[in-house]
């Protein structure tokens, strides 16, 4: 194989390659070894090059001992941290004899596996505490309350709520999954999206009565037809109200305004807004790149005591991204939050 054939072949593998020879110099790098460690190093002795020592012992055993070695690099690529799997082979062209050294990005995978690991932590923490708070109440009941009346209703309402928080974590805990799962797939059924949007401040105007919520809707009220699943819609434009009943604040007022543009921006097209606003406490704006995440919780306890899973905004964000929409946060302290949908009409 001639140089220039190796070269090509080097040339059009997609993951960064260094090749050196057995005199310890690199003969040919491709163009994304180059990027990764700055500049050509042909020519130059690899420990010049690849200094990680890691790497150099590998490429060293492999020199002297012509087998396979493993390792793994881990370094800022491109503004960011970049974790590689490296493998250094042996390798002999036509009586050349050298080690080919390989490089496999696998940082989106530890990434994932990270967010497994803490996953299953988070679930696991969850329920933790109100499995504890059940079996603490079961063997009072078992031993000292078991006679008392009024310790043993105390209890069991108790009991009663820590199982329906068991009860919701695990329903959301299985919507979310039914979301991800189905998040590339593109709903193709035309739905009317103001019509959702009533059906469900139908649904909770109970709720902010009870509460002393005034519940309102403004804004566009003709049909506007989206690609939409008429349900998770439903849930989505649920979970933001309820949100706003619950953190309303002193004037006890809810806002849903739908709003219809020709031409909105996000989609260089027809779309519908959707905002849910309170003039609750408010929260500092710090927090809103991170509310969409699982279990994350601007006041832990408080979301807690109104039965918060710390599910509910990952649910809302998987569901408007099946949608092509868009979903954004806005929020100052002491005046309030605002929470907006933005949908492509079909």
């Amino acid at each position: 194989m001639s140089p220039d054939t190796l070269q090509n072949v080097l040339a059009a593998v997609p993951l960064p390659l260094v090749l050196i020879s057995q005199s310890e110099r690199v003969e040919m790098m491709n163009a994304r070894a180059e990027e990764m460690f700055g500049n050509s190093g042909i020519g130059r002795q690899y420990i010049t090059v690849l200094r990680h020592p890691a790497l150099l012992d590998c490429v060293e055993e492999t020199l002297r001992l012509r087998q396979q070695r493993r390792s793994r690099f881990l370094t800022t690529d491109m503004s960011r941290e970049a974790s590689y799997d490296v493998t250094t082979s042996p390798v002999e062209l036509d009586g050349w004899h050298g080690v080919l050294v390989c490089f496999e990005d696998v940082t989106a995978r530890e990434q994932a596996e990270q967010i497994r690991r803490d996953f299953v932590a988070n679930v696991s923490h969850e329920l933790k505490t109100p499995l504890t708070a059940l079996l603490g109440f079961i063997e009072t009941l078992k031993g000292p309350a078991r006679d008392d009346a009024k310790a043993r209703e105390r209890f069991l309402n108790i009991m009663g709520r820590e199982a329906e928080r068991m009860n919701r974590l695990v329903r959301d805990l299985l919507s979310l999954s039914r979301v991800e799962s189905e998040e590339r797939m593109r709903p193709s059924e035309r739905v009317d999206v103001v019509a959702l949007v009533n059906s469900s401040v139908m649904t909770l105007r109970a709720m902010a009565a009870e509460a002393n919520v005034a519940l309102d809707v403004t804004g566009h009220n003709a049909p506007v037809f989206v690609l939409g699943d008429a349900d998770q819609l439903v849930q989505v434009f649920t979970n933001l109200i309820e949100n706003g009943i619950k953190y309303r604040g002193a004037d006890g007022r809810v806002t849903v305004k739908i709003t219809y543009s020709e031409r909105e921006l996000a989609f260089r097209g027809p779309g519908v807004r959707i905002d849910v606003i309170d003039r609750g406490e408010g929260f500092d704006p710090v927090h809103i790149p991170r509310l969409t995440e699982r279990f994350y919780r601007v006041d832990d306890h408080r979301s807690r005591e109104m039965g918060g899973t710390g599910l509910g905004l990952a649910i809302v964000k998987h569901i408007v991204t099946r949608h092509r929409g868009r979903f954004r946060i806005d929020s100052t302290p002491g005046e309030g939050s605002r929470f907006s949908v933005m949908l492509p009409v079909a």
